[in-house]
């Protein structure tokens, strides 16, 4: 007869249910004892009774393990099965029968086989167990994504965390499509994580109402609430959070669709400490909600975010008068904020604190508005418009002459701005102006060069002209008059330009550029990386050259022979091949860190020596569509510059 129980001893013995799969359940080594349990013979096979404690119905298994002494011998439980983890994880922390005495031992409460009453034992516990009992701070961070996110899951970090300083961090983005994320998970969160204090929920939409009621039931510390794409909450959710959680600091809401001015004017009404809120694509959010939140917590409120509401110029003006501890200030979409809104919000005079301020999509932001705004906030100092179709030269200039304190300027796809409007607003606004950002705006073009109205921006540290198709080398030429102690150069995706507009200009800068950004620019030849490792070899740092299709290994030698602070090259898609790399690693730099060489088809298994030699300092290298070179090379690079994060 086959051998169907082995009883030697030499292997475990089961039931079907048992599993030690859980992340965060401690789950302690097991010996193979050697199985002495009753057996019955039934027709010539062994067959094991079933434990007695599993016929037990859930309520007595419940009250026998909220008295297990501690969190350890809770782990170990949870890994008996998933009936068993439930069942602990639907315990609430003050439900445990422990407590710790002054002298460092476990009071727990047993039952008396014999009298049926409850007793307490004494059970001395070491250091690290006291610790592991008692401070649960909340310093552990737990993320779930995509196929790990269930209840099973959210189960056992709710069980496994409690002995080992308490959950603190939750984020929980996407579900498993076949075991989706539900309230009983969140709830197990709540009920074992009390020190919880920041949870975030993206695209979840089978949380609801319920997982957040059980979270402001028992997490009180919650600081961080970050809600994205969950259908499923609604007002009475998000209003139990604001009545339980005082403590709250940051408030995120984004596509929720039943979420509305309800919730938000509870959420100014309790939270009297919050400093962060960001609302998007909200339907249901409108004005009265808004301005209830901004009007309520004004004392502490520094960032707001305000993008595609169904808000007016009301919610404009109360940002104005109520925003004084606003310093990061972004809105965007906001359709149904006019000209007079924003103007309002300008000249309400309550912005004295904002520094920075982003404006997206709005078709309200005129000259005028924008003009209003830089009288208004005295001490802003960036401002960034994208797709803002109705400001044009008049109103930058008048932003920056009346923003006194104004550093960074960003446009972006604002095609009524001109050159002539950013050559007279450096040429005439404040000395403070340290960064200056164009990017696709159609209307820079080049113009007639007339050195007597340019005045030299002496502050002017950083110039990003990116994806300007009518930028040449005339405007090059004006900007090395205009610019002459620039450190950062970004001048990607201009097609237009060539060495005889570029290398003029790179013999005007003064102290020496830093970082260089000419990716996509196809005109480009060896000659203009010749003449930065001439002029700024001994400044420079970063270097991006991705898609300059013209380059070859005499311009990695330039940068090997003469740029010893050199960290970050990219040459990708360039005409690179082994010998410049061999070049490369018997440079002067001593510390470069990010090389890539994207798309570089020439280089091959030949250069698995020099790359070797690079990454003793190499943090990042880039090895996609190289495709001569094999995968074993790039197993062995992975294996040997363990450092090193490679793509491939």
């Amino acid at each position: 007869m086959p051998t169907l129980v082995n009883y030697s001893g030499d292997g475990d013995f089961y039931t079907r249910s048992s599993f030690c799969s859980h992340v965060d359940v401690y789950c302690p080594s097991r010996k193979r004892p050697r199985i002495n349990g009753p057996f019955v013979v039934e027709s010539s096979i062994f067959v094991a009774k079933k434990p007695s404690i599993e016929i037990l119905p859930d309520e007595c298994l419940f009250e026998i393990l909220r008295r297990l002494p501690g969190g350890r011998e809770r782990s170990a439980s949870a890994c008996v099965s998933n009936r068993w983890l439930m069942l602990l994880s639907s315990i609430r922390s003050s439900e445990f029968y422990w407590s710790k005495t002054p002298q460092g031992k476990l009071n727990a409460v047993k039952i008396d086989p014999i009298s049926n009453n409850r007793v307490s034992s004494s059970t001395e516990l070491s250091s690290e167990d006291r610790d592991l009992e008692v401070e649960c701070d909340g310093y552990l961070t737990r993320c779930i994504e995509g196929k790990k996110a269930t209840d099973v899951r959210l189960a056992s970090i709710a069980v496994g965390t409690t002995s080992r300083g308490g959950l603190g961090k939750l984020s929980i983005r996407g579900s498993n499509s076949l075991r989706i994320v539900t309230n009983v998970g969140l709830s197990a969160i709540a009920r074992g994580c009390p020190s919880l204090r920041v949870l975030s929920l993206w695209n979840v939409p089978s949380i609801g109402d319920e997982g957040l009621f059980e979270i402001a039931r028992e997490c009180h510390s919650l600081e961080k609430l970050d809600l994205c794409q969950c259908p499923s909450i609604s007002n009475k959710g998000v209003l139990a959070i604001a009545e339980n959680c005082p403590n709250l600091t940051s408030f995120t809401i984004e596509s929720c669709s039943n979420v509305g001015n309800e919730s938000l004017q509870a959420v100014g009404k309790y939270c009297t400490k919050l400093q962060s809120v960001t609302i998007k694509d909200c339907p249901f959010v409108g004005d009265q909600g808004v301005s209830s939140i901004l009007s309520l917590a004004s004392a502490v409120l520094t960032k707001v975010k305000l993008q595609t509401l169904n808000v007016t110029d009301f919610s404009a003006a109360v940002i104005g008068h109520y925003g004084k501890a606003i310093t990061n200030l972004v809105l965007g979409g906001l359709q149904n904020v006019s000209q007079k809104g924003f103007w309002v919000m300008g000249n309400a005079q309550g912005l004295h604190a904002l520094s920075s301020l982003t404006i997206t999509s709005c078709r309200g932001m005129t000259d005028l508005s924008l003009e209003a705004v830089g009288r208004g906030c005295p001490n802003l100092k960036q401002i960034c418009l994208r797709k803002c179709c109705f400001v044009s030269d008049s109103g930058l200039v008048a932003c920056a002459n009346a923003a006194n304190s104004l550093e960074s300027l960003q446009f972006e796809e604002c095609n009524r701005i001109t050159q002539a409007g950013i050559l007279n607003a450096l040429s005439n606004c404040n000395s403070k102006l340290k960064s200056l950002s164009l990017n696709k705006c159609l209307a820079v073009k080049d113009l007639s060069p007339e050195s007597s109205m340019i005045y030299p921006s002496e502050s002017l540290r950083s110039l990003s002209v990116r994806s300007c198709p009518e930028f040449g080398s005339t405007s090059l030429a004006i900007i090395g008059k205009l610019c002459p102690q620039l450190h950062h150069l970004d001048l990607s995706g201009l097609c237009g330009i060539t060495d005889s507009g570029l290398l003029p200009l790179l013999e005007s800068f003064q102290n020496g550029l830093a970082k260089v950004n000419l990716s996509g620019c196809v005109n480009l030849t060896d000659e203009v990386v010749f003449a930065l490792a001439r002029f700024h070899g001994g400044t420079l740092e970063s270097l991006n050259l991705d898609g300059c299709r013209n380059l070859t290994d005499a311009s990695l030698l330039a940068l090997a022979e003469n740029c010893p602070l050199l960290n970050n090259i990219d040459v990708s898609k360039c005409l690179i091949t082994n010998s410049g790399i061999a070049v490369l690693s018997h440079g002067v730099q001593q510390n470069l860190q990010i090389l890539s060489l994207s798309g570089c088809s020439m280089i091959s298994n030949k250069s698995l020596p020099s790359l070797k030699k690079l990454g003793r300092t190499l943090v990042g290298l880039n090895l996609q569509h190289c495709n001569s070179i094999s995968n074993s090379t790039i197993q062995f690079l992975t294996k040997t510059l363990w450092r090193c994060d490679i793509l491939s």
